[in-house]
């Protein structure tokens, strides 16, 4: 019993992974891998649950809101969790150092689904304010840390963060699958009842089922990581506080810099304000043009570095509408049954971690193989601007025929295949490009502005999402049709101007 113990803890922890290296990859990226995996774990959990809360009838245990109300908190709070990775990243270069930012940002992110996990609304917003701050500590870092594995031209760079992606999705599938059961189904809350719970506070056995992932993430990190912390990155990130007599300051600055932003977002949520929405994409271009005809070769790398931001936002906007329409969509218009078994509809959301599981291996074996013949960063990102394009041009006669009654849950299974596809060509990618092309000062800077992207498209996701409705299957259908159209004229943009931008990046492909 005790060698099948030990052996358990090996697997689950990633310590035999870290020892002999995923697939001739680094010593590392095994624990990594695993520590990222729980923590996606504990996001994704919670974040099936999330919308569906929230529209859930006071009455039956949730908040009571309409659609269009929780499209705009989900969009607002999911652009909080990655937009406060800007200040995360100035934090862990200055003071912290990677290692500890990881950490502190993982502490916080569990007393945040805890807090969650406890009944009414106070709590429920206070708890997404936790996690929102510790992701922004958490996330970029452990991401930076990824890259420090590999050498500047090391060709297994995109294929080891492609596995590292792989991770995520591992926690990402079997999040929604245990939370949903908690949250949703009729075995749960019978069980609750015959335990003397409150079969309506099941929700909340959910959100602290997402805590317990985020606290196996930090145990595995603390007890087989200690390797990735390095006593230089702490040197280096004093050397650079001092070096310009920042420091606090700096940070302050960035931190109320990040706020403002933040509220001048919030603000586009109100009536005669919705144009503010254009800057999300104006600004990031104006940069890119501004920087990408410097003569200094570092500014230039930040020119191709906002292009590949806009096309980030784009992308999101419409992939992480999997939390509000597709959500919705799956709740209310998709059949939500196996051979007359009901399955909670929060189920469909591991479809798209269960593609990744099948096809990131696949991704990171043609990456090796092309080697240095593999198509650059910007036609990867058209070509998943592609397939995010064709995913939902697939919903359109899917929801044109939900006025017959619910469609067969095979229409969001191709919707989730294509989406992954696009996914795996932009998302570790454009990783993997932004730890190449930043600055080595402003590791953490630079990812915090790669986080921007999600941040900004998942605040349009949030506002695309407020026009979802059930009742009209036209509307419907001519709302999937035109973002359909707005991902194709982008993957086009980009294709025409990728010449432009490898020039900008220089020896980074």
């Amino acid at each position: 019993m005790g060698s099948r113990r030990s052996t358990y803890v090996q697997l689950v922890s990633g310590e035999v992974l870290a020892k002999f290296g995923l697939a001739g990859h680094p010593r590392g990226l095994g624990v990594l891998f695993f520590a990222e995996m729980w923590e996606r774990f504990s996001y994704y959990g919670m974040r099936a649950l999330l919308v569906l809360f929230m529209v859930t009838p006071a009455v039956e245990g949730g908040l009571g809101l309409t659609a269009a109300e929780a499209a705009l908190i989900y969009g607002n709070y999911t652009m909080a969790v990655y937009l406060l990775s800007i200040p995360g990243g100035v934090a862990a270069d200055r003071f912290l150092g990677a290692w500890n930012a990881v950490l502190v940002g993982g502490t916080i992110i569990a007393a945040g689904h805890f807090t969650l996990a406890a009944a009414g609304p106070s709590a429920f917003f206070a708890g997404l304010g936790l996690v929102a701050i510790g992701t922004g500590l958490f996330k970029p870092m452990i991401s930076a840390l990824v890259g420090t594995l590999y050498g500047e031209r090391d060709s297994r760079r995109d294929a080891g963060f492609s596995l590292f992606y792989m991770g995520i999705n591992v926690g990402g599938f079997f999040a929604p699958l245990v939370t949903g059961f908690l949250a949703q189904s009729a075995t749960m809350k019978s069980w609750l009842a015959a335990q003397g719970f409150d079969p309506l506070a099941s929700w909340h056995w959910g959100f602290a089922a997402a805590g317990v992932g985020m606290l196996i993430a930090l145990a595995v990190f603390v007890l087989f990581g200690r390797h990735l912390r390095s006593v230089r990155e702490r040197q280096e990130a004093t050397a650079v506080r001092e070096s310009d007599g920042s420091g606090i300051p700096y940070l302050l600055a960035v931190v109320g810099g990040t706020l403002v932003l933040m509220g001048l977002i919030m603000v586009s949520d109100r009536p005669g304000f919705e144009p503010l929405r254009w800057a999300y994409v104006l600004v990031p271009a104006g940069l890119a043009v501004w920087c990408g005809f410097s003569r200094d070769e570092e500014r230039r790398r930040y020119g191709a570095m906002f292009v590949l931001l806009i096309g980030a936002i784009l992308f999101w906007a419409i992939f992480e509408q999997a939390g509000v329409t597709i959500a919705l969509f799956a709740d209310q218009l998709t059949r939500s049954e196996v051979a007359g078994w009901q399955f909670p509809s929060a189920w469909f959301q591991s479809l798209n971690s269960l593609f990744v599981i099948l096809l990131a291996p696949l991704f990171a074996a043609l990456w090796l193989r092309l080697g240095d013949r593999q198509p650059s960063s910007p036609v990867k990102f058209g070509l998943a601007l592609v397939f995010l394009s064709l995913s939902f041009l697939l919903m359109v006669p899917a929801a044109m025929l939900t006025a017959e009654g619910r469609i067969s849950p095979f229409w969001l299974v191709g919707l989730f295949f294509l989406q992954t596809v696009g996914e795996l060509l932009l998302s570790p990618v454009g990783l993997s490009t932004m730890t190449q092309l930043a600055p080595k000062r402003a590791v953490g800077l630079v990812l915090g502005i790669w986080f921007l992207g999600f941040a900004l498209g998942s605040k349009l996701a949030g506002v695309l999402g407020a026009g979802f409705t059930s009742n009209n299957s036209g509307a419907l259908a001519w709302n999937f049709f035109w973002q359909a159209a707005l991902a194709g004229v982008a993957a086009i943009a980009f294709f025409v101007l990728t010449p432009w931008v490898r020039r900008l990046m220089g020896s980074v492909r």
